[in-house]
């Protein structure tokens, strides 16, 4: 093993050691997704045609909304505590950095989305025309979108104060524009255009076409490549924007 994967292998400690000993944000970051769909699916007791229809779309919403809050204060954290100036004084690179806390944050994001997927699927009733890992495998990929891009975007912050605000700035565009609302297809030719720009929208359209479609299609995919690719260029960029304090 190489010193840059040792390096990123032993942030990942650090921050998994975190979490351990922060139990208020392990519930948050496990539960809160899972609460959220059991409110949806009761919302929706008389109708259970409707929670079929949205519910893996918001499968993939909910831990992206988690994951990008707490990553984005974490991270700004570090900077405010000086722990991250501190270590990278020492032969750690900022993408070392980031690939650590993308490997902790990505266990976490596995096991959230693993017991959201069980939650939905089982207890509650979710019927899907596709196989139960896609569904799984979207919503992964949505944790690990909303981790990378609290990453990202706690770079611009200086107060974990700034680092929520920039949650409604970032995320609800990708919400009113990923086709929950309003389909894509008929929204006004210029918000089409923006929402194809925006990773949540191939997210949902993934989470539809397996409601909808047996096996899983190369549509299906693609969606997820898109998804992926956004993660590891929010990554890259958050490597590159990354400062060792707040001004």
């Amino acid at each position: 093993m190489n010193a840059a994967a040792r390096r990123t292998l032993a942030t990942a400690r650090r921050v998994l050691t975190q979490l351990r000993h922060d139990p208020r944000t392990v519930a948050m970051l496990l539960l809160v997704p899972c609460l959220l769909l059991v409110l949806l699916r009761y919302m929706y007791d008389g109708q259970p045609g409707t929670f079929d229809r949205i519910g893996p779309e918001l499968l993939g919403v909910f831990p992206l909304l988690v994951m990008f809050l707490v990553t984005s204060v974490a991270m700004l954290r570090e900077r405010t505590s000086g722990t991250l100036e501190r270590l990278l004084t020492m032969p750690l690179g900022r993408l070392d950095l980031l690939l650590g806390y993308a490997l902790a944050f990505g266990a976490v994001a596995l096991v959230q989305a693993a017991l959201a997927a069980a939650l939905t699927t089982g207890p509650l009733g979710l019927h899907v025309a596709g196989p139960a890992w896609a569904l799984f495998a979207v919503a992964v990929a949505d944790g690990l979108l909303g981790m990378a891009l609290g990453l990202l975007v706690s770079a611009f912050a200086a107060t974990e104060f700034q680092a929520v605000q920039f949650l409604p700035a970032v995320l609800l565009p990708q919400l009113l524009l990923c086709g929950l609302f309003v389909p894509r297809e008929r929204m006004a030719p210029v918000l089409h255009w923006a929402s194809d720009v925006l990773p949540l929208s191939y997210a949902v359209d993934a989470m539809g076409r397996i409601t909808t479609e047996t096996g899983v299609g190369g549509r299906v995919l693609a969606d997820l490549a898109v998804v992926a690719a956004s993660a590891l260029a929010a990554l890259a960029l958050g490597a590159a924007t990354l400062r060792r304090r707040t001004p």
